[in-house]
């Protein structure tokens, strides 16, 4: 290897051969050192990852360079609480490797108020003088300016009050602006209820889907189990909000009987507390496995093809079964390219694995290529 090399006249930074040849860090490491270590005093108050921005080194780069210098003591660093109670963190950087304590004596020298009593060390503040109470005397508090009445907890009775002196009415007030009479409708039978339909002002619900084949099926099989077992008494709603687990088996090649005795088989020693609770927990935890999904059938092999004589210029006549339209066999077309090789390079070296048969083709190609007599 050649080298030319010209030593700066300025603008240079000094480079430990330690540093540029460790082979425990990564390019990125190395010249956010080498690029830190230049910097003027001015852009010392920086932190570590603003002066990495840069370099456009940013993200899982920038962290890996920051934890191998801190792993090999190039970067120190220390967290605390101030007075204000905020957090600050503050960055020690060297280009010699330092232990931490080598790095927390350093730090007391270049920052004295780091190396004080911590906020734990230092005297408490003072604690608050005492105040005088404020004028007047407490009062209930008002909800709103309502003040409540007796509560009359203790005199609830049964019966309603007596209408012997019922209060009169006031009198109505006349409308100003009176209506037309409308013509009233039949009135509704006593206990007849109107339909959302039928109130006014409602709107029309649009009709729900039918349910599925297999959420129907599911259903009658979870009604069923109580002919067999009473303690597997299901609700409608319960049973229909089991269907969509139970669906599932369906859904995946189970008959309806097999889906019966998968829920009835192997009953608990101390009897269904909950038969919801139960069937849920049997209908998740035993759901059986989706069938794999099968593969397509594998394309037959291309016919096998006839065999052909070679066309090359071989000493003896030979055959062999093309993959393609190819008039060549392997052997020879690789004789071919080697005699273009050994034209290019003027030499009559083989490789070791070369059969007899393809270097006698090459060296006659080659010789043909050339214009000399074989």
């Amino acid at each position: 290897m050649l080298r030319h090399v010209i030593a700066p006249s300025s603008g240079w930074t000094k480079a430990s051969h330690a540093v540029v040849r460790d082979r425990r860090m990564n390019s990125d490491a190395k010249i956010l050192l080498l690029y830190v270590q230049g910097l003027p005093e001015s852009a010392t108050g920086r932190p570590l990852g603003e002066l990495a921005r840069k370099l456009e080194m940013k993200g899982r780069a920038y962290q890996q360079a920051k934890k191998q210098l801190i792993e090999h003591g190039y970067v120190h660093e220390w967290r605390g609480q101030g007075d204000g109670g905020r957090w600050v963190t503050e960055q020690l950087f060297t280009n010699t490797p330092l232990t931490r304590d080598e790095a927390r004596a350093v730090r007391a020298r270049l920052s004295p108020e780091a190396a004080g009593p911590t906020r734990a060390e230092r005297p408490s503040a003072p604690q608050p003088s005492a105040q005088s109470p404020t004028v007047g005397e407490p009062t209930p508090p008002s909800a709103g300016g309502y003040v409540p009445e007796e509560e009359h907890v203790d005199k609830n009775t049964p019966h309603p009050p007596s209408e012997a002196d019922p209060e009169p009415d006031p009198a109505p007030e006349p409308d100003p602006d009176p209506e037309p009479d409308l013509k009233p409708g039949p009135e509704p039978e006593a206990g007849h209820r109107p339909t959302p339909a039928q109130e006014p002002g409602a709107e029309a619900t649009p009709p729900q889907p039918p349910p599925s084949p297999q959420l129907t099926r599911a259903e009658r099989v979870l009604l069923s189990l109580r002919h067999t077992r009473r303690e597997l008494l299901l609700g409608v709603g319960e049973a229909r909000a089991l269907a969509v687990e139970a669906a599932k088996w369906l859904e995946r090649g189970l008959t309806e009987s097999e889906l019966q005795h998968a829920l009835l088989a192997e009953p608990p020693k101390g009897g269904v507390r909950s038969a919801v609770g139960f069937l849920r927990h049997r209908l998740t935890h035993k759901c059986p496995v989706a069938p794999a999904p099968v593969a397509p059938p594998e394309p037959p092999p291309p016919p096998v093809r006839a065999l052909i004589t070679c066309t090359s210029e071989a000493e003896e006549d030979h055959v062999f079964r093309p993959l393609g339209d190819e008039t060549e066999c392997a052997d020879c077309r690789r004789a071919t390219a080697y005699a273009s090789w050994m034209v290019d390079t003027d030499t009559y070296d083989f490789p070791p694995d070369t059969t007899w048969r393809q270097r006698f083709v090459a060296v006659a190609k080659a010789d043909a290529l050339r214009g000399e007599p074989a």
